[in-house]
């Protein structure tokens, strides 16, 4: 049995939902202990439960000691990786991007399609949102092999929720291909989407998308951005997503979700911002997906190898899981990752 504390590196749920992921698909029972203590809401909160049951659900196994609070549980997969329609709600507004991407891994080694169905908060700072999944990082995993694809049915915004997304994963046929980023190239492209929900009268996503086309007009380039007016959600909320692209293939995404108060034209000045700051770099990839990129590389045939922006407390606890849990070997040169995966293969 593999024993985790929850409390290393970040501290944080992404502990829970990467170890579940990955010991899922390998069948190797853990322990993990002192989770989220680090954080001021310590244990499982509603998202995260979730995701272990759901994890459980996927690999035919089971959980135990999983309940809202917990910091103790025991996680054991089973045999097979069940695959078909599932449906899970969240309840909150905590993160369904972040259950997708823990569930995704799984659906890609089961012995057919798999669709889910998500319902929880789908924009929110600190979190993947909708955009980022669908435009930076499905794109990059197709780049690996993976075949998945994402649908916003609504958006759901803090504090209600309720947003609702559908993934659906191809089995993937082998293992995936490792991803060698090394150079950007140049930018070649800026696209975007801006999103508002039930703030038509205020012209909130075309004064996001205006003001970001502005301020990205005066460092030389002409973005395409995309612009909804949503009254599906169930509140009030706007998002902002910017995309470059370079001309080696690169994707760098940054995304903001909105909030009382905060002013249409400050909200694109911050994206516009955040998304130069990590172009000024060398980086072949964002400072989102630079994490989110570990789990698939530690499963992939053969050395993975990109460029961050810089290095964060989400790295270094992916990096840490994938040696932990799969035993792939990992190397930090300056701003360079290189993993090198297992091969993993579901027979």
């Amino acid at each position: 049995m593999i024993e985790i504390d929850g409390s290393e590196k970040s501290g944080s749920g992404t502990l829970v939902r990467v170890a579940c992921a990955l010991c899922s698909l390998t069948n190797q029972p853990m322990h993990m202990v002192r989770i989220r203590e680090n954080r001021e809401k310590q244990g499982l909160r509603p998202q995260h439960l979730l995701a272990v049951k759901a994890c459980a659900k996927l690999s035919s196994g089971r959980a135990e000691g999983a309940e809202v609070g917990s910091r103790e549980i025991y996680f054991y997969p089973g045999a097979s990786i069940s695959a078909g329609v599932f449906e899970w709600d969240i309840g909150t507004a905590g993160s369904a991007t972040m259950l997708a991407f823990t569930l995704i891994p799984i659906a890609l080694f089961g012995r057919s399609g798999t669709r889910f169905t998500i319902r929880g908060g789908l924009f929110q700072d600190h979190a993947p949102t909708a955009f980022h999944m669908e435009r930076v990082l499905l794109p990059l995993l197709a780049q690996m092999g993976a075949r998945v694809s994402m649908r916003m049915i609504r958006p759901g915004y803090i504090p209600k929720g309720n947003g609702e997304l559908e993934v659906s994963v191809e089995p993937a046929n082998g293992p995936l291909k490792a991803l060698e980023k090394t150079r950007r190239g140049d930018i070649i492209r800026i696209k975007g989407v801006s999103l508002a929900s039930h703030l038509a009268s205020q012209s909130v996503a075309r004064r996001m998308a205006e003001r970001s086309r502005e301020l990205l007009e005066q460092k030389g380039y002409d973005p395409e951005i995309d612009i909804i007016e949503d009254t599906s959600a169930a509140q009030s909320g706007a998002a902002l997503m910017l995309v470059a692209e370079s001309s080696e293939g690169c994707l760098l995404g940054f995304d903001r979700a909105g909030k009382r108060g905060l002013r249409s034209e400050s909200i694109a000045q911050s994206v516009v911002e955040g998304l130069m700051a990590d172009v000024a770099t060398t980086a072949t990839v964002d400072r989102f997906a630079a994490d989110q990129l570990i789990l698939f590389a530690g499963l992939a045939r053969g050395e993975s190898r990109y460029i961050v922006p810089s290095l964060t407390d989400h790295m270094e606890s992916n990096l840490w899981l994938i040696e932990k849990i799969l035993g792939g070997g990992v190397k930090v040169r300056e701003n360079l990752i290189c993993i090198d995966g297992i091969g993993f293969s579901r027979k």
